[in-house]
């Protein structure tokens, strides 16, 4: 059992790797990052980040000129490691593990006797078991738990971030955390790991289950957020006020439903449940199910704009908001995108967006002369429709009387009852 770690290894300098890293250098642990994009190691050495988080900027300035984080390309010998990197779908919503299985070849070289490996990525159930598999290979000098147990060389564990974009270097530290080691010395290594700053409690098990827990709590919520658009389909259909009929279901004292949006976004909802889906073949109709009802929701909203417009297709429409995630600039998996893609496809006026948390238009959005990024208030001046996509707070709280005379379609029900 690991009693003492002075140095750690991150590899993945993303939006889980970088605040993890952060985190431990904060806490006088030498860290070591590693990230394959050579701007990004260079920026994080001299102190910056463009990922949008309270407080991460300070505290990377912090870590790095107190000589506790430094970046590189590539992993150095370390007491433990962390593995943080990208595991999106490829076609077909299948897993790509590719930048795992890179990542494990270049962390095989330098491993030793003693180390422990975990994986933080959203990852298919089985994955750290086949993490040990790709590390043995690499290495059969070294034994590992999955063959060894107890007596292994290495220890190797699971155990993935809870953490909100927004919100993530407090949750780091506050939220409860999932611990699934191949052996039980492999879950108390990892538990004294995040036991440097970690305040939550910590949960041991094995790591077939950690991994689905990971899955299973973001296919909860996806399940949750497609019966609440699809309400609202159903809503419409009948001529019913969405909002009010949510108000009134929710004051049964066991009903509790979400609002609706213009679909998932983010790296974790939006993929996750179909982790679930791939991996277990015939056995998520649910869960396939709200996938499809969310991933359909951006066209739904197009139309539903295109029927507010009675025809007139040539209208100037604002487009407020283009994260998926209320005051914050994260575009990941974003459904605001996929609207303004359709309405680009729909419609023949002007598209102005806004986005505070942005400077530049998204690559998606780029190749339309009529889309733009412009300020909020030139956006209403200057359009004939509103679209509420994401409800950041200065959208919250916009003046009534700006959005007299105009088309209104929000999304959020943020500017309810008007």
């Amino acid at each position: 059992m690991i009693d003492r770690i002075s140095r750690l290894c991150v590899i993945g300098l993303g939006y889980v790797g970088l605040p993890t890293a952060v985190a431990f250098a904060t806490n006088n642990v030498e860290v070591i990052g590693v990230d394959v994009a050579p701007e990004r190691v260079m920026a994080i050495n001299a102190g910056a980040t463009s990922i949008a988080e309270p407080n991460l900027d300070a505290l990377l300035r912090r870590a790095v000129a107190s000589g506790k984080l430094r970046a590189q390309q590539h992993p150095t010998a370390a007491d433990a490691f962390i593995i943080a990197v990208p595991t999106p779908l490829k076609n077909g919503h299948v897993p790509d593990l590719s930048y795992l299985q890179a990542a494990s070849g270049d962390l095989a070289p330098v491993l030793e006797s003693g180390n422990l490996v975990v994986l933080e990525s959203t990852s298919p159930v089985g994955t750290t078991e086949l993490l040990c598999q790709w590390l043995s290979e690499l290495r059969p000098d070294l034994s590992f738990p999955h063959s060894a147990g107890m007596a292994s060389d290495i220890r190797v564990a699971y155990s993935a971030e809870r953490v909100l974009p927004g919100r993530i270097l407090a949750e780091l530290v506050n939220n409860d955390r999932v611990i699934g080691g191949v052996t039980p010395a492999c879950a108390e290594a990892t538990k004294t790991l995040y036991g440097i700053f970690l305040k939550g409690a910590c949960s041991t098990t094995d790591p077939r289950t950690a991994e689905l827990v990971k899955l299973a709590e973001n296919a909860y919520r996806d399940v949750n957020i497609a019966f609440a658009n699809e309400v609202a389909s159903i809503c419409d259909y009948h001529g019913v006020d969405t909002w009010e009929l949510i108000e009134l279901a929710n004051r049964h004292p066991r009903v509790d439903v979400l609002g609706p949006g213009p679909g998932v976004g983010g790296h974790c909802v939006a993929v996750d449940p179909w982790f679930i889906v791939h991996g277990a073949s015939g056995l998520t109709p649910l869960i396939e199910t709200a996938r499809c009802v969310n991933d359909a929701r951006p066209r739904k909203i197009v139309e539903c704009v295109i029927a507010a417009c009675k025809g007139a297709f040539d209208v100037d429409i604002a487009c407020l908001g283009l994260s998926y995630k209320a005051d914050t600039g994260d575009l990941r998996e974003s459904p605001s995108i996929l609207v303004v893609q359709g309405l680009q496809e729909a419609t023949s006026g002007r598209l102005l967006v806004v986005e505070p948390h942005i400077q530049t238009l998204p690559p998606e959005l780029t190749d339309n002369a009529r889309t733009e990024l412009v300020t909020l208030q030139e956006a209403l001046h200057s359009s004939r429709v509103a679209v509420l996509l994401t409800d950041h707070h200065e959208f919250r709280a916009l003046d009534a009387t700006l959005l007299d005379g105009k088309i209104v379609v929000d999304t959020r029900g943020a500017w309810q009852p008007r």
